[in-house]
């Protein structure tokens, strides 16, 4: 069966088409650029591919989600929006209010204890960074929400006058405000990262690693990692495999 999967973020709308389990076509599009989409996946519909299910998360609001029901309109199946589960996939979900939970989030639980089977902190670093729990035995308790890096730089850029958002490298000890900024933003959030990475209580735990900014991090964790690009992308594709 063919299944399109669609992952609607802050920026960004990554999609994937799958037949089977294997993935047959992918793209993205900025999310002010939706409508590029209805073009291709009319391309596709042309070529006889046809999803017969289309599994969608979207944290960009409803508008979003009516330019992606638009963009979807060359096939005759509605789009399936997720929502957080008390429980589902092998995951259990510990938000006070379980719905609440963002559905790129949940998804991303949901792949995760897929891939690593274990206890895990699930890192995505995109325009926020979200930082959430896996127990060993597939339990959700809680996470944190950061701003991403941009949004870091921009917000000290934009609320101190004498700071500007200058381009910046790494360095353990900045010398220039440039890269004092820079640096002090990666060492905020693997600091954050660390510090839930020791609340989880195992040592020997992946940091399960995705989103645009990945790999800006990755080098200073000092933790085990298991990088996977497209976790959302996989975690719905779980979900849709799951309730077919």
């Amino acid at each position: 069966m063919q299944m399109l999967l669609l992952d609607a973020g802050n920026s960004r709308i990554k999609w994937a088409l799958v037949q089977y389990g294997a993935r047959m076509q992918h793209g993205s599009a900025p999310l002010g650029d939706i409508s590029a989409l209805g073009l291709e996946f009319a391309g596709l519909a042309s070529a006889g591919l046809a999803p017969r299910r289309i599994v969608a998360s979207n944290v960009a609001g409803e508008a979003v989600a009516e330019q992606i029901r638009s963009a979807c309109a060359a096939w005759q199946c509605r789009v399936e929006f997720i929502a957080a589960r008390a429980e589902q996939c092998g995951v259990r979900n510990g938000y006070e209010r379980p719905e609440q939970l963002g559905s790129d989030r949940w998804a991303a639980l949901i792949a995760a204890w897929h891939q690593a089977k274990t206890a895990c902190v699930v890192v995505n670093c995109g325009t926020a960074t979200t930082l959430d729990a896996l127990s060993a035995a597939g339990e959700f308790p809680g996470g944190l929400i950061l701003p991403g890096l941009d949004m870091m730089r921009r917000s000290l850029a934009a609320g101190t006058a004498q700071l500007e958002a200058a381009t910046g490298n790494w360095r353990d000890f900045p010398r220039n405000t440039g890269d004092a900024i820079y640096s002090g933003t990666i060492k905020a959030t693997v600091g954050a990262i660390r510090e839930q990475h020791a609340l989880l209580g195992a040592p020997g735990a992946p940091c399960v690693l995705s989103g645009g900014a990945a790999s800006l991090i990755q080098p200073h964790l000092g933790l085990p990692v298991l990088r996977v690009d497209d976790l959302v992308l996989q975690g719905l594709q779980l979900i849709g495999q799951k309730t077919e």
